[in-house]
């Protein structure tokens, strides 16, 4: 039986052109900055965000974190989101590695952060208060749905930010999939930013890393803090080879993975016990919630739910006692799609 996985595009596997590509790598000590394969894939990931260098750094969570450490230095605050990934999702690393205090403002339904708030967050110029260092923004955002943050808002909060001398770090671990649904460059979408981190082992499929991006001057501090952080690696071109590939080979398709969360969507939304966060998803996660006398049986019916799935041959994230998180990605096809509208509706039939 073959297993639909749509747990999370951090499943996806690296392509044959990738496997190929990490074979062949020429590699050298990228520690001394020599291995030649990194370097082409820290120059190929600034030029597409637009933005002057680039850091290969093995995670997202570590390039989020050595961002902040390089923009904020201990006692400062970071201006971030209640629902976003660097607060909920990364362990506390700010506060734990870094000294670095977080200010939580409301995400909207949107992903964005309202100007009014971040404006009223930014702290007056008084010894009682921590200095407003920074300003935290994701796109696409992961809790809210996987919306995409338009250039025109990113554009306004790196005004905000840089008229009360903050920065603006963008966690654009799905940036690519932002761009897709927007019709727009990379680089636009980072342009306001002073920062930028992109996963290439997401959507764009390959097994690991995540590049940092932003002036040269800024990387220097960040290629210190990943020092610090244990994220120096040696003969890194073997992974470095396969990001090259992803940032080559596997962006323009993203929009297909969007096209198959829209239909997943449209599938799970006829089916009675399920309600969607949006019914027309904007890029590639669907989050589906039971409902009515489905949502009350037992402590964790959403656990009970995906165990029936998986014995069928689809997997789902599980995200709170009544929801799923469903996300396409290239190893998902328009059969997995229907087989998983199907499993769907074998096991809340026979729960209702």
């Amino acid at each position: 039986m073959q297993t639909i996985d749509l747990r999370s595009d951090t499943v996806t596997q690296p392509t044959p052109l990738m496997r190929e590509a990490m074979a062949r790598a020429e590699v050298g000590d990228d520690v001394y900055g020599e291995d030649p394969t990194v370097n082409r894939l820290q120059e190929l990931a600034a030029d597409r965000m637009g933005k002057e260098a680039g850091l290969f750094i093995p995670s997202g969570t570590m390039g989020n974190l050595a961002a902040i450490l390089a923009h904020c230095a201990r006692g400062e605050e970071a201006i971030v989101g209640d629902k976003s990934h660097t607060f909920l999702n990364e362990a506390g690393g700010i506060s734990a590695l870094g000294g670095i205090h977080s200010r939580q403002v409301p995400n909207q339904p949107d992903g964005s952060l309202a100007l009014e708030d971040i404006q009223a967050a930014i702290r007056s110029d008084d010894p009682h208060y921590p200095v407003s260092r920074l300003i935290v923004l994701e796109n696409t955002h992961n809790r809210c749905g996987g919306a995409a943050l338009s250039v025109e808002y990113t554009a306004s909060v790196g005004r905000l930010a840089h008229e009360h001398g903050l920065s603006l770090h963008l966690d654009g671990a799905r940036i690519f999939n932002a761009s897709a649904a927007l019709g727009v460059s990379p680089g636009a979408l980072a342009s306001p930013a002073d920062s930028v981190t992109f996963c290439l082992s997401k959507g764009l499929c390959a097994p690991v890393g995540s590049v940092l991006c932003g002036s040269r001057e800024f990387i220097s501090r960040a290629h210190r803090v990943r020092k610090q952080l244990g994220g120096g690696m040696r003969q890194a071109g073997i992974l470095a080879a396969a990001g090259i590939v992803a940032l080559e080979t596997m962006i323009d398709r993203l929009q297909e993975d969007h096209q198959r969360a829209q239909r997943l969507a449209e599938g799970l939304a006829s089916l009675p016990g399920l309600s969607l966060d949006q019914p027309k998803p904007q890029t590639n996660m669907v989050y589906v919630a039971l409902i009515g006398e489905l949502a009350g049986t037992g402590s964790s019916p959403a656990r009970h739910v995906a165990a029936a799935l998986a014995a069928r041959g689809v997997l789902v994230g599980v995200v709170g006692p009544q929801r799923f998180r469903l996300v396409t990605h290239y190893w998902i096809d328009d059969p997995g799609v229907e087989q998983t509208i199907a499993a769907f509706q074998a096991v809340l039939g026979a729960m209702l």
